[in-house]
């Protein structure tokens, strides 16, 4: 594995950062920025707002460049708007800053997925990607306990500071390290069929295979139950588990390493066999949703099944991943950054559906049964593809010449 794939996902890491620590410092930017905790949680939203829309725009902005140019001007951008975030007064600002640099870091990650994959053996796209989600899943752990410190410590603005230094040597990093551009095959053809503008309609062109748009749903639906349960994980864990609340940092943090666990695994086998892990790992994941659904009143279950479930998320979270790159080798940047949408999709409407059911009445465990039928709708969305599929190619397959008998009997062993 280069160098290079290590150091971007350091930059992952420093931009996750951003994302995940924001939940630990909402009190204290409404307490100095005089608006409300539901106004200061807006923060949040507007960032996930700005990686939904963000990711494909930023992708097809960035294909006019060179992938070592796009990736510093996203990463100076995201530096820039923190140390802006750090020294306004204004909420409105404030805001802004979190809808511009959710529009770098999605833009960022897109090229990075490109970069990564351009870098390695076509073999290896699995490999690369979890390398890349790996910085995610550590940005998970650390990012809210070491915002929530900071914050205590110093005031919310020593977080934003922390990461803009942070990014500091990943600028750096990748502007000393990173090529110039990893050109395939696929891009030196559409550079000369026109150049930025081939290239985009080249991409554009290659983005319309379904099967791409399978794998796109189902890390949409995955990522939405990972996160319809992660969301309400310390509300359940104190409440009807009865787990202590000085140990919900130690929970988060199980989950976490479950994640980055998860994202190992996916890097060792998404590339020799994606197809046995999605299935085995589906189906794993969603009788665990439902297990950790009818069991979370024991706390030794439920501490076990914290690790289980963040492995089994991610693993099957980033092998899908790993696959809408392999469905899209002709358009590798905006699969990139279509997966980038796909993932805040599911991230933004897991923790909304998870709230509806407890809005609803249905108790704390009830986003645990929606982690399960999230998936479990996954599942079902791959065995209609894979079994429509057959039917096409049957419906297809040209009858061979010959006896009419010997014929029917031939196309009905297929």
């Amino acid at each position: 594995m280069p160098f290079a794939v290590y150091l971007l996902g350091l930059a992952v890491f420093a931009q996750g950062t951003s994302e995940f620590m924001l939940s630990g410092l909402i009190p204290g930017i409404a307490r100095d920025l005089q608006v409300s905790i539901p106004a200061a949680g807006l923060l949040t939203s507007a960032f996930a707002v700005g990686m939904v829309i963000g990711a494909p725009l930023m992708a097809v902005l960035s294909l006019r460049w060179s992938r070592r140019r796009a990736l510093l001007a996203f990463l100076v951008v995201f530096l820039l708007v923190h140390v802006v975030g750090a020294l306004t007064t204004s909420y409105e600002v404030l805001l802004l800053t979190r809808v511009v640099g959710a529009l770098a870091n999605a833009g960022f990650l897109a090229v990075a997925l490109a970069t990564a994959v351009g870098m390695v053996a076509p073999d290896a796209k699995g490999r690369a990607t979890s390398v890349l989600l790996g910085g995610v899943t550590i940005a998970c752990v650390a990012g809210v306990p070491g915002g929530a410190l900071l914050g205590a410590a110093w005031g919310w603005r020593s977080a934003f500071w922390a990461v803009a230094v942070a990014l500091v040597p990943a600028v750096v990093a990748v502007w000393k390290s990173v090529p110039s551009d990893v050109p395939g095959q696929d891009a030196r053809r559409s550079v000369r069929a026109g150049g930025a503008e081939g290239r985009v309609r080249g991409e554009l062109r290659a983005l319309r295979r379904p099967r791409l748009l399978v794998f796109l749903l189902l890390g949409a639906l995955v990522n939405g139950a990972t996160f319809a349960s992660f969301t309400y994980l310390v509300p359940l864990l104190t409440g009807d588990t009865g787990i202590a609340a000085t140990w919900m940092p130690a929970m988060l943090a199980l989950f976490g390493l479950g994640s980055f666990a998860g994202v190992t695994v996916s890097g060792r086998y998404a590339d020799l066999r994606p197809m046995p892990l999605l299935v085995a790992g589906g189906v794993a994941l969603a009788a665990g949703w439902a297990v950790f659904a009818m069991t979370a009143g024991s706390p030794v279950l439920a501490v076990a099944l914290v690790f289980v479930q963040g492995t089994l998320s991610f693993a099957v979270g980033s092998t899908l991943i790993s696959q809408v790159l392999y469905a899209a080798t002709g358009a590798p940047t905006l699969a990139g950054g279509l997966a980038t949408a796909a993932l805040n999709v599911g991230g933004a409407a897991g923790p909304w559906l998870g709230g509806v059911a407890i809005g609803a009445g249905l108790g704390l465990r009830s986003p645990l049964w929606v982690s399960a039928l999230l998936v479990a709708a996954a599942l079902a969305a791959a065995l209609i593809t894979v079994l429509g599929a057959n039917f096409l190619v049957r419906e297809r397959a040209p009858r061979p010449a010959g006896n009419p008998v010997e014929t029917d009997h031939a196309h009905e062993a297929q």
